[in-house]
């Protein structure tokens, strides 16, 4: 059985904003990491670092095609993770966060599909609310408090 993860979200914005959102560390870095080692271009490899947790994450860019599909590997254990951008209007797109390739099974497997349903989930929420209003809701940052042990979202 292939465990595909999905998460989705309506975000009154121009696809190209929404694509330029991840594609972009200076403007992601307003609603999931703190910094990265650069933009997101197709077969590089870039450090994705959240300072609160102290934890650094590689992420290798698979596939990168401009306002539709940003594909890469990255977390522990490795996976795929597909953003797929839609234009549903001019200023609408529909994103859809796809997570698969998971070599995990039985609780492990079980435990991974929480964690990143729900911490791209919460991305996906704080960048709604930041394109759409402009409001930096930190919820990665708040997301797991000093006394809790986190993984990466």
């Amino acid at each position: 059985m292939s465990v595909v993860i999905e998460t989705q979200m309506l975000i009154r914005k121009p696809v190209a904003e929404v694509f330029n959102a991840f594609a972009d560390p200076e403007i992601t870095s307003k609603f999931w990491f703190t910094s990265s080692t650069g933009p997101l271009i197709e077969n590089t490899t870039v450090d994705w670092y959240w300072e609160k947790y102290e934890v650094t994450s590689s992420v290798y860019v698979e596939q990168l095609i401009n306002n539709e599909l940003i594909q890469m590997i990255w977390g522990e254990p490795k996976s795929t993770v597909d953003f797929i951008f839609e234009k549903l209007t001019v200023q609408e797109t529909y994103l859809r966060i796809r997570n698969y390739d998971i070599p995990l099974q039985g609780s492990d497997l079980i435990a991974f599909v929480i964690e990143q349903t729900g911490g791209f989930t919460t991305v996906l929420d704080g960048c709604k609310a930041y394109l759409e209003y402009g409001a930096q809701l930190n919820l990665v940052n708040d997301k797991f408090p000093p006394f809790v042990e986190m993984g990466v979202i």
